[in-house]
């Protein structure tokens, strides 16, 4: 073999080692089969060449174009090598997420069903993943229009808790736990003595209302009855004679025909009886300041003159 041959062969071996070292250090491996798909993104975020693509977390593939829509101008077409294993489920959706210290991976959101694939070649959408990071960017517009509101809200609370009168209210709420708390431990004291004894007392009087009822359903409550009622009976004859006797009396006080009634009803009885007690009291009169003409005693038995 001529020298020049050796030196050609030698540096085209050297080429496709140079080739394979530098595929090599992208992260692709030119020995393995791959699959192409494309993906559609508006905004690729820092995406480069040779970025991982991961589904489930795990490498799947990389990146291996980037080309912009120079025509429209509105979206850029992302070209990624996939294992040759893996499949692609229709539905499926591409995610950018940006890391911390400023890389950026790609997710493959797989579809739901995993018998109904994409072909290769196919195209899918692509978008950026709502993280964290993202989503504290969303809330910044939010957050500089709240912080006037903020500000002036820290301002009220300040000045309301410079408040004085915010010392009192807090003051009298805790003198008045403190009546709660004393109140509640009386109240616990009497539900542990005073509620039991009621309840005992309850119980005894229920139990003496229980014994009364009982001794109530005993009775014979129809003889009771007759008793009660020949007692009301006896009352009413009792009231009927005594009724009786009291009209009887009231026509004998009433008529002339006997002592009693000539008595209560003539006059003239009552006028003589009235002379005779005026002269009985004359007499009496006369008696006392003349008793010797009335009663005659002499121990020598000599009349007076």
């Amino acid at each position: 073999m001529k020298k020049e041959t050796k030196i050609a062969l030698t540096a085209v071996v050297a080429l496709f080692l140079l080739f394979i070292g530098i595929n090599f250090l992208k992260g692709i491996n030119v020995f393995q089969a791959t699959n192409t798909y494309y993906v559609k993104f508006k905004d690729v975020a820092g995406l480069a060449v040779s970025n991982p693509v991961y589904a489930n977390g795990y490498p799947v593939g990389i990146v291996r174009t980037i080309r912009y829509d120079y025509g429209r101008g509105e979206s850029v077409l992302v070209a990624i090598e996939l294992d040759d294993e893996m499949t692609v489920p229709k539905g499926t959706r591409a995610e950018l997420e940006t890391e911390l210290m400023g890389g950026v991976k790609m997710h493959l959101m797989l579809g739901p069903n995993p018998a109904d694939l994409v072909a290769h070649g196919d195209t899918i959408s692509g978008g950026m993943h709502e993280g964290a990071m993202e989503k504290m960017q969303a809330l910044i517009p939010t957050l500089e229009t709240m912080l006037p509101k903020v500000d002036s809200i820290m301002g009220n609370l300040n000045r309301i808790t410079a408040d004085p009168a915010l010392i009192e209210t807090l003051h009298n709420t805790a003198a008045l736990t403190a009546e709660l708390r004393q109140t509640t431990a009386q109240l616990n004291a009497m539900m542990q003595k005073d509620i039991p004894q009621a309840v005992a007392h309850l119980n005894r009087t229920l139990a003496n209302t229980e014994q009364l009822t009982g001794n109530l359903a005993k009775l014979d409550v129809q003889q009771t009855l007759n008793q009660v009622n020949s007692t009301l009976s006896g009352a009413q004859q009792l009231t009927e004679r005594l009724t009786s006797t009291t009209t009887f009396l009231d026509s004998k006080l009433q008529s002339t025909d006997n002592t009693l009634g000539l008595f209560l009803n003539d006059r003239g009885v009552y006028d003589n009886l009235n002379a005779t007690l005026a002269h009985s009291d004359s007499l009496l009169i006369d008696l006392k300041a003349h008793p010797k003409r009335y009663v005659h005693f002499s121990i020598f038995g000599k009349k007076d003159k």
